[in-house]
Protein backbone atom coordinates (compact mmCIF):
# COMPACT_ATOMS: atom_id res chain seq x y z
CA UNK A 1 0.00 0.00 0.00
CA UNK A 2 2.90 2.37 0.89
CA UNK A 3 4.57 1.80 -2.52
CA UNK A 4 0.96 3.02 -4.25
CA UNK A 5 0.73 5.77 -1.92
CA UNK A 6 4.43 7.05 -2.66
CA UNK A 7 3.90 6.14 -6.76
CA UNK A 8 0.36 8.10 -6.94
CA UNK A 9 1.93 10.96 -5.12
CA UNK A 10 5.29 10.90 -7.55
CA UNK A 11 2.67 10.99 -10.24
CA UNK A 12 1.10 13.91 -8.98
CA UNK A 13 4.30 15.97 -8.06
CA UNK A 14 5.30 14.86 -11.68
CA UNK A 15 2.05 16.35 -13.04
CA UNK A 16 2.28 19.43 -11.05
CA UNK A 17 6.09 20.03 -12.56
CA UNK A 18 5.14 19.49 -16.01
CA UNK A 19 2.38 21.84 -15.90
CA UNK A 20 4.57 24.50 -14.04
CA UNK A 21 7.28 24.60 -17.24
CA UNK A 22 4.66 23.51 -19.95
CA UNK A 23 2.75 27.23 -19.70
CA UNK A 24 5.90 29.19 -19.83
CA UNK A 25 6.79 26.91 -22.72
CA UNK A 26 3.26 27.87 -24.28
CA UNK A 27 4.20 31.74 -23.79
CA UNK A 28 7.89 32.00 -24.88
CA UNK A 29 7.42 29.89 -27.84
CA UNK A 30 3.94 29.79 -29.40
CA UNK A 31 3.19 33.27 -28.22
CA UNK A 32 0.39 32.34 -25.85
CA UNK A 33 -0.75 34.92 -23.25
CA UNK A 34 1.61 35.89 -20.59
CA UNK A 35 -1.08 35.52 -18.13
CA UNK A 36 0.04 31.95 -18.12
CA UNK A 37 2.31 32.12 -15.47
CA UNK A 38 0.42 32.44 -12.95
CA UNK A 39 -1.03 28.79 -13.01
CA UNK A 40 2.34 28.02 -14.00
CA UNK A 41 3.74 29.78 -10.87
CA UNK A 42 0.98 28.02 -8.94
CA UNK A 43 1.59 25.04 -10.22
CA UNK A 44 5.48 24.90 -9.00
CA UNK A 45 4.49 25.83 -5.71
CA UNK A 46 2.43 22.62 -5.78
CA UNK A 47 5.14 20.71 -7.02
CA UNK A 48 7.74 21.88 -4.65
CA UNK A 49 4.48 21.31 -1.92
CA UNK A 50 3.96 17.35 -3.14
CA UNK A 51 8.08 16.87 -2.66
CA UNK A 52 7.76 17.29 1.11
CA UNK A 53 5.10 15.82 1.50
CA UNK A 54 7.31 12.13 1.49
CA UNK A 55 8.53 10.64 5.16
CA UNK A 56 12.10 9.62 3.35
CA UNK A 57 14.67 11.85 2.93
CA UNK A 58 15.02 14.48 0.21
CA UNK A 59 17.54 13.12 -1.30
CA UNK A 60 15.96 9.68 -2.11
CA UNK A 61 12.95 11.34 -2.92
CA UNK A 62 14.53 13.48 -6.00
CA UNK A 63 16.53 10.69 -6.79
CA UNK A 64 13.64 7.99 -7.17
CA UNK A 65 11.34 11.04 -8.03
CA UNK A 66 13.02 11.68 -11.06
CA UNK A 67 12.57 7.53 -12.57
CA UNK A 68 8.16 8.46 -12.35
CA UNK A 69 8.98 12.04 -13.75
CA UNK A 70 10.28 10.13 -16.94
CA UNK A 71 7.79 7.97 -17.11
CA UNK A 72 4.99 11.07 -17.20
CA UNK A 73 6.98 12.80 -19.46
CA UNK A 74 6.89 10.18 -22.15
CA UNK A 75 2.87 9.89 -21.44
CA UNK A 76 3.05 13.79 -22.05
CA UNK A 77 4.90 13.24 -24.80
CA UNK A 78 2.37 10.74 -26.09
CA UNK A 79 -1.14 12.81 -24.92
CA UNK A 80 -0.16 15.98 -25.20
CA UNK A 81 2.39 16.34 -28.12
CA UNK A 82 1.00 13.53 -29.76
CA UNK A 83 4.63 11.91 -30.16
CA UNK A 84 4.28 8.36 -29.75
CA UNK A 85 7.31 7.11 -27.64
CA UNK A 86 9.37 4.21 -29.11
CA UNK A 87 10.32 0.74 -28.22
CA UNK A 88 13.38 2.15 -26.65
CA UNK A 89 11.22 4.44 -24.95
CA UNK A 90 9.51 2.39 -22.90
CA UNK A 91 12.41 0.53 -22.06
CA UNK A 92 14.13 3.42 -20.77
CA UNK A 93 11.23 4.03 -18.71
CA UNK A 94 11.24 0.38 -16.85
CA UNK A 95 14.78 0.45 -16.40
CA UNK A 96 14.35 3.91 -15.06
CA UNK A 97 11.21 2.54 -12.34
CA UNK A 98 12.87 -0.35 -11.07
CA UNK A 99 15.93 2.29 -9.99
CA UNK A 100 13.37 4.26 -8.05
CA UNK A 101 12.01 1.30 -7.06
CA UNK A 102 15.42 0.28 -5.54
CA UNK A 103 16.17 3.78 -4.27
CA UNK A 104 13.15 3.99 -2.18
CA UNK A 105 11.90 0.78 -0.88
CA UNK A 106 15.37 -1.29 -1.40
CA UNK A 107 17.31 -0.59 2.20
CA UNK A 108 14.19 -1.75 3.53
CA UNK A 109 13.59 -5.05 1.37
CA UNK A 110 17.63 -5.83 2.19
CA UNK A 111 17.17 -6.04 5.99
Amino acid sequence: MEILKTLSLFIATAFAEIIGCYLPYLWLKEGKSIWLLLPAAISLGIFVWLLTLHPQAAGRVYAAYGGVYICVALMWLWVIDAVRPAVTDWVGVLICLAGAMVIMYGRQLAR
